[in-house]
């Protein structure tokens, strides 16, 4: 066994309707005003409704920054850097998917009141310093896992992004509260879903930092994935099947958050920077054919975790029969959710696939986990098959 570390979120709280206990968890960690972080449809839906009075009952100050975009640029962290100073903020809640969180994660850092760092400062591996506020994360989706991740990325540029890495940013608290995710259209429920499977695919496979421990989750987590996507997304008023979405959604968060990912998320972040193409849809795109080129390094990983996905469907004896099973039947994932299957699909014109292989090899972070090298004419040969 090589030496490793692994680091997560301090507690989980899993348990429909735990959101609502929010205001109460609150005071009893100490805090006196709180921000809640979150994106104009939770807002819009009233996902917030049952959790904003019960703040006031619990005799705390609350304010909302419901202003986060998917994708979000810097000037949306800032300006929720700087309600949390006005409202003198001691605790932050980021409440929504993984851009909520993600910016909610960067508040509570730079909005401590002893905090001397911009945002600049921080980007990349282990340049935030100091402390920073109480955090609690609350998914609202099961799908990035950013409740026990330590790393927020932010859109610097037009088409480009940076990560603020450093475990400052991994959570006090995550509620894990499948009454949240209940009205989640399928399509959303489907491309979060088969995120998190990819997370715990390439935490499993990762080529650096695989482990034991991150092994473990990554297995059950594409466990409950696998057993509960397609009646959470066919069914999604199925309160059961949507808490064990979420709980493999962290699960394998916290996997690839010890065992990072590789090709499939370097050869989707070029996807959403482009065009936009939501996170889960964008791995969702690339993923049999990121698989199908490992598959000659990593079979014998895929073998091991095809029983998990196709239980007694699996048929053959050899550790290769048994990848390409998985690959194909993680191929098919997308047809039987409804979600669109190829590039051309999903709006990506085809003179753009080399500049997505340029932009996908800046991906070194992530490319170096993979158990396979990647050219930058392997990478355009994979956008051309899933053109």
């Amino acid at each position: 066994m090589h030496p490793f570390s692994f680091a997560t979120t301090a507690q989980l709280i899993c348990e429909s309707g735990a959101s609502r206990r929010l205001a109460s968890i609150c005071k009893e960690r100490g805090a006196r005003s709180i921000l809640v972080v979150t994106d104009p449809g939770i807002t819009r839906f009233g996902l917030l409704a049952e959790v904003l009075p019960r703040f006031a009952e619990e005799g705390l100050q609350v304010a909302v920054y419901d202003q986060v975009l998917a994708d979000p640029p810097e000037a949306i962290v800032l300006a929720a850097v700087a309600q949390a100073r006005e409202a003198e903020a001691d605790l932050i809640i980021g409440f929504g998917g993984g851009s909520s969180m993600d910016v909610a994660k960067l508040v509570a850092l730079l909005a401590h009141p002893a905090c001397g760092q911009s945002l600049q400062d921080i980007y990349g591996v282990g340049n935030a310093r100091g402390q920073r506020l109480p955090l609690i994360q609350v998914p609202t989706t099961a799908g990035t896992g950013s409740e026990v991740t330590q790393i927020a990325i932010v859109t610097t540029g037009e088409t480009t992004k940076m990560g603020v890495v450093s475990p400052l940013l991994l959570p006090d608290l995550a509620v894990l509260d499948a009454d949240l995710t209940l009205g989640l259209p399928p399509a959303i429920t489907a491309a979060t879903g088969i995120d998190a499977m990819v997370h715990a695919i390439e935490a499993y496979t990762s080529a650096l930092k695989k482990n034991p421990l991150s092994d473990l989750l990554a297995r059950e987590a594409l466990r409950l994935l696998s057993a509960n996507l397609d009646e959470a997304v066919h069914n999604g008023g199925n309160r059961e099947a949507r808490q064990a979405m979420l709980l493999g959604a962290c699960l394998a968060g916290q996997a690839f958050a010890n065992a990072p990912v590789a090709a499939v998320h370097a050869l989707a972040y070029p996807l959403g920077g482009n065009f936009h193409i939501p996170h889960g849809l964008s791995n969702a795109l690339v993923l049999p054919h990121v698989l199908r080129f490992n598959a000659c390094a990593a079979a014998g990983q895929y073998a091991e975790l095809a029983p998990i996905v196709l239980g007694d469907r699996l048929s053959g004896d050899d550790p290769a029969t048994f990848a390409a099973q998985l690959i194909d039947e993680l191929g098919g994932l997308s047809a039987r959710m409804g979600l669109p299957t190829r590039l051309r699909d999903a709006g990506v014109p085809e003179q753009m696939l080399p500049q997505l292989a340029r932009e996908a090899m800046q991906q070194q972070r992530l490319l170096v986990n993979n158990p396979r090298e990647v050219t930058e004419a392997d990478a355009l040969a994979i956008y051309q098959a899933a053109y």
